[in-house]
């Protein structure tokens, strides 16, 4: 039993957490396991981040998978020949801040898929450190909490910055929530 203010764990890096969520949560699930997107990425360490795993998810979420790639041509072939049939299918590779990534999205029935890879592991990068601290936050706060960063990113606000703006934190909201990902 838990007791009041324990945080609940949810091993984020398999999908399986999907499978007894909400109504959304039980659907991406489906999609992701009919689809066989996680298995189709496995060689690339797939974690599905964003608001979806957070519950926090509004009418235009999509399907955030971030993966670790070291060899982008070679990816970019791979995503194009496994995801280039699916409607909307687009890859831009590029850098930022010294940095080369890989972006590829497009559609699948009524959800927008963006696959994110990066040459650092996945549960190093910002999208997955991001919803590790989102997640404690949420657990703490509770469904108040909850429900104003859904509300604000309803009204168009981003994630991070709808966190950062019921916190009260100053500064680049990603990385004023990046500073707090070892905090237990």
């Amino acid at each position: 039993m838990m007791k009041s203010g324990e945080l609940v764990n949810i091993n984020f890096l398999d999908i399986e957490y999907l499978s007894v969520g909400t109504p959304v949560q039980k659907e991406v699930y489906q999609l992701l396991r009919r689809e066989h997107f996680m298995e189709l990425l496995d060689d690339y360490s797939p974690i599905l981040v964003g608001t979806i795993p957070l519950d926090i998810d509004v009418e235009d979420s999509d399907l955030d998978i971030i993966c670790k790639v070291y060899d982008f041509d070679s990816f970019e072939r791979y995503a194009r020949g496994t995801f280039g049939s699916y409607e909307g299918y687009t890859s831009v590779c590029r850098y930022v801040e010294g940095v080369q990534r890989i972006k590829v999205n497009f559609q699948c029935g009524r959800w927008p898929i963006e696959i994110f890879g990066q040459a650092i592991p996945t549960v190093e990068q910002n999208g997955y450190r991001h919803m590790i601290v989102e997640h404690r936050l949420l657990e703490l706060y509770g469904q108040q909490f909850k429900d104003r960063v859904r509300a604000l990113k309803q009204s168009g606000v981003k994630t991070e910055p709808a966190f950062a703006r019921i916190l009260g934190l100053e500064g680049d909201p990603y990385q004023k929530l990046l500073e707090n990902v070892d905090w237990k």
